[in-house]
């Protein structure tokens, strides 16, 4: 079931026995929790009906004598374990004479108790009876890491649910500066929401301007530098980062540039450069196609090698190999630059 099927059938109220929502990113976990523990019961309903359980605080007796109680002047009742990883789930037997009390209610689970489960920070074991108990008679959602090329379609699509529209770069903007942790993303889309009216389109001056972002200096503005072989502008840059590093780590510069060049590289491979066909191949919105068809007129296919070549060395210098380890990291991006261009 997508993340957004299971939103649907919570909002059309269609619940179901068990929950298990478990796996990397707790966004989704929190998502789905939140909304069954805001919505399920009314205020007046949750005073009798609603348990909030903490998986290190609780034990599984305790799960189960609450989850088997019925509900008072209410068509539910809720059971919420929350760091349901810290819980004791105790081990499958093969012995079929060994009694699992948690096994034996989730076969048969109260049609008016709904049991939630929030497993955050890994994966529940798929192999274990009880994870096939509650597939069978509950849903199961699984909130997968997200890849960093799937993120600008993620910030993409999360306002325009909120009836806003979002630019390209400013959308890619966002992932580059933010990383994958959708939490994070989503509580800074939401601030940024506040200042821009609804229903507008989301711009990079608008993202810029509200999450702290340079609008001359960042990473975009550098790969742009770079494919125009601006050695004034490439250089004005770096300065920047080296003067403020905690906004603009060494790490993710190298790391957005490596992604960069990697995407040069396949755009050499590429036969059919119809841009429809170049987004698909690059994994990139076709506004960008024409970024990278600069890019690799300045870095053919020899210079596209060479450049993730150093990309991989200054990586290694920043974790001290091959370095002189008085080396600044500002004065590593300078080198790395200087060799880039030239």
């Amino acid at each position: 079931m997508t993340a957004a099927a299971l939103l649907n059938d919570l909002k059309a109220r269609k619940f179901k026995p068990v929950y298990l929502f478990h796996g990397e990113e707790p966004y989704y976990i929190d998502l789905f929790s939140d909304y069954i523990e805001e919505k399920l019961l009314t205020d007046a309903e949750k005073g009798f009906n609603q348990t909030v359980l903490y998986g290190r605080d609780t034990d599984m007796v305790t799960v189960l004598n609450a989850s088997k109680r019925y509900p008072m002047m209410s068509e539910f009742q809720l059971v919420l374990i929350k760091e349901a990883q810290e819980l004791k789930w105790g081990k499958d037997t093969d012995d079929k004479k060994a009694f699992d009390p948690l096994l034996a209610y989730l076969e048969k689970p109260l049609a008016s108790t709904v049991l939630v489960f929030c497993y955050k920070h890994g994966k529940f074991d798929k192999r274990k009876k009880t994870y096939k108990a509650i597939e069978k008679n509950g849903v199961i959602f699984e909130s997968a890491t997200i890849y960093d090329s799937k993120v600008p379609a993620w910030v993409e699509d999360f306002v325009r649910e909120k009836a806003y529209g979002i630019n390209p770069r400013a959308a890619a903007l966002i992932a580059e500066y933010l990383g994958n942790d959708l939490s994070k993303i989503s509580n800074e889309l939401e601030k940024l929401m506040l200042n821009v009216p609804k229903g507008n389109e989301i711009t990079a001056e608008h993202v810029q301007n509200n999450i702290g972002i340079s609008k001359e200096y960042n990473v975009f503005e550098l790969q742009d530098a770079l494919a125009k072989r601006d050695i004034l502008k490439a250089n004005q840059i770096i300065n920047y980062f080296g003067s403020n590093p905690k906004a603009n780590p060494i790490q993710m510069v190298l790391g957005a540039l490596n992604t960069w060049f990697t995407k040069i590289l396949k755009y050499h491979y590429v036969t059919d450069r119809s841009p429809q066909n170049l987004a698909r191949e690059l994994g990139v919105n076709p506004y960008f196609v024409k970024d990278y068809d600069l890019a690799a007129k300045s870095f053919n296919l020899s210079r596209t090698f060479d450049a993730i070549s150093y990309l991989r060395d200054y990586d290694l210098k920043t974790k001290g190999v091959d370095s002189t380890g008085n080396t600044e990291d500002g004065d590593l991006l300078k080198e790395l630059v200087f060799k880039l261009l030239h």
